[in-house]
């Protein structure tokens, strides 16, 4: 059974870890992510953006998730990432998704409100949990595009009114991170987030955790981060490793045999990412 992330995020804030929330593409990626997080004893967050919704399709990716949460005993939601369409996520919330982000950061406060309690409105009729962010991240997710200067920290007294306001389950700070792979090492508002965190008393989400240092990121986790999300550092080595199979084996036509090095490669770093987010054995 699909759980929503209400209670994992809940324990996870309580006990100082994080759920990780690893974006996926299709079935393979899916099956690592599952493995990992089945061996290592941790709750897990599949992720899903909406061009991956529409590559795999809804009621697969509700199928194969319903599957692993069956055959491998763990907490598994099912979370749809940065959607902005309110009438693309009821469909999928029908469909089976037990977790949604509404991401309408880009629109002015009330009107950010305004969309979000929409979505909450319909959502926690199904017990299906709402995540929602304030202010923007620099970077690329998906096909939402903000470019460095139109990136904006979020404030902590509007995140206050913005969580009360809303009743959204949690939701995601910008304190300085971004999506995609950075030019340099980023530097993060701890400060910051340590404002939130004394104005906001639900879950707070690092989006953009990718090629974040480790150090970094587990600090936040110690200041009350509790979902991490990560994209971009499960690609790459999926993608190379496929690249380098190919390389030395450029007749090689089964996709079972290319697939699975580019499974192994990711699935280093899904370990390494659960370490991380200390969430191993929280199960």
């Amino acid at each position: 059974m699909l759980l929503s992330t209400k209670q994992m995020l809940l324990e996870a804030q309580k006990n100082y870890y994080a759920v990780p929330a690893f974006n996926i593409h299709n079935m393979e990626t899916l099956q690592v992510v599952v493995q990992a997080a089945k061996e290592m004893g941790s709750p897990l967050i599949i992720a899903a953006t909406p061009s991956t919704v529409e590559y795999a399709g809804a009621d697969y990716l509700v199928a194969m998730a319903s599957a692993a949460a069956q055959n491998s005993q763990i907490p598994i939601a099912l979370h749809l990432d940065h959607h902005e369409d309110v009438d693309v996520i009821k469909r999928d919330i029908d469909t089976g998704f037990s977790s949604c982000m509404i991401d309408a950061s880009k629109l002015p406060f009330e009107e950010n409100i305004a969309k979000v309690k929409e979505v909450v409105s319909y959502a926690h009729r199904y017990d299906v949990t709402v995540e929602a962010e304030l202010g923007k991240l620099v970077g690329i997710e998906d096909n939402v595009v903000v470019d460095a200067a139109e990136a904006i920290y979020t404030d902590p007294d509007s995140a206050a009114d913005f969580a009360a306001l809303t009743k959204i389950d949690s939701l995601a700070v910008a304190i300085g991170t971004a999506h995609g792979l950075y030019k340099g090492r980023p530097k993060l508002d701890f400060d910051r987030l340590k404002a939130i965190r004394a104005k906001v008393d639900i879950p707070l989400v690092l989006h953009g955790a990718s090629d974040v240092p480790d150090e970094l990121v587990e600090k936040t986790i110690s200041m009350g981060i509790c979902k991490v999300n990560i994209a971009t550092d499960l690609k790459i080595p999926f993608s190379n490793a496929v690249k380098e199979f190919f390389v030395n084996n450029p007749a090689e036509s089964d996709p079972r045999k290319y697939m699975t090095p580019g499974k192994e490669a990711m699935k280093k770093i899904v370990v390494h990412k659960i370490n991380v987010c200390k969430s191993a054995g929280r199960y």
